[in-house]
């Protein structure tokens, strides 16, 4: 059985930034908050904190984190001893869905006081740091639930092939020829993101030849339209950039649906219970 006092400590340090600032606020001296954290990695046999400027969390301290952070929120359904300003809630989520829709559900009128913690996968492998404990809940495109988790469709997110018209016409791809796509530069999110790849492998049954790897989803867009590359976009996120025409199909007709999920643990804090309410919501507006 863990002493909560001892996370207790590691959390304040974490939050606070500093075993100082942690002291002032858990009214301790700076030596007995260090004295918990000690304790509590000698009764595990590893280290769960980073001794740097400010501290950071190891990975096993990350999971003990995620751990007093739900059992915060259960107190706090109960009417415990939590105080709302220290609800910390971390999911991770898909890019895409972070530009565009997943804000507005983040806004719990409930819980004004509620900090968020978002950290950002492709939605095909977001789940694996729900799975290794370092976050509350995720949104991705598997349907499968984890151990001891549950899953509820969101929709799907619509994404086309988009370039700017002085691409296509400097690579000669009017009319569309699916035999020279993959001639042409393509634009990839990341090393995970398979969407370019899927849509050469529809049309033309090949893949990409020359990519260009753009870890930003604004960047992503300008670099489209800039001429240096093509790539596959949601469109709720380049409607005016359609319209205008800064941006066109390479394969018109052609589009790819994403499905998303919210996938959470069963034992579910009433907070929880109430971002899955929102993100519902939020999703069931913008999503096919």
């Amino acid at each position: 059985m863990i002493d909560y006092r001892l996370l207790q400590a590691m959390a304040a340090v974490l939050e606070q930034g500093g075993f100082e600032k942690a002291a002032n606020y858990l009214h301790l001296t700076q030596s007995a908050v260090s004295q918990r954290i000690k304790q509590l990695e000698h009764l595990l046999g590893q280290p769960v904190l980073i001794r740097s400027q400010p501290p950071k969390a190891t990975s096993l301290g990350q999971r003990l984190h995620n751990h007093l952070q739900r059992v915060r929120q259960l107190e706090a359904g109960l009417e415990l001893s939590a105080n709302p300003e220290d609800l910390i809630i971390r999911i991770t989520v898909n890019a895409d869905s972070l530009d565009t829709w997943l804000p507005a559900a983040l806004v719990l009128e409930d819980y004004p006081l509620l900090r968020f913690e978002v950290s950002v996968e492709d939605q095909a492998v977001g789940l694996r740091r729900m799975k290794q404990g370092e976050v509350m809940a995720c949104l991705c495109a598997t349907p499968e639930p984890l151990n001891g988790g549950d899953v509820i469709p969101l929709g799907v997110m619509r994404y086309r092939a988009l370039a700017s018209p002085a691409f296509i016409q400097r690579y000669h791809l009017t009319p569309p020829e699916p035999a020279i796509f993959h001639q042409a530069p393509c634009l990839i999110y990341s090393r995970e993101d398979r969407l370019q790849h899927q849509f050469l492998a529809d049309v033309a049954g090949t893949e990409p030849l020359y990519t260009h790897h753009l870890p930003s989803s604004e960047g992503f867009i300008k670099a489209a339209k800039a001429g240096l590359g093509y790539g596959m976009m949601p469109e709720l996120q380049v409607a005016d950039e359609l319209q205008a025409g800064h941006l066109v199909d390479v394969m018109p007709g052609y589009s790819l649906d994403v499905p998303l999920y919210w996938h959470f643990w069963q034992m579910e804090s009433p907070v929880m219970e109430t971002l899955r309410a929102s993100v519902a919501r939020a999703a069931s507006t913008a999503l096919y």
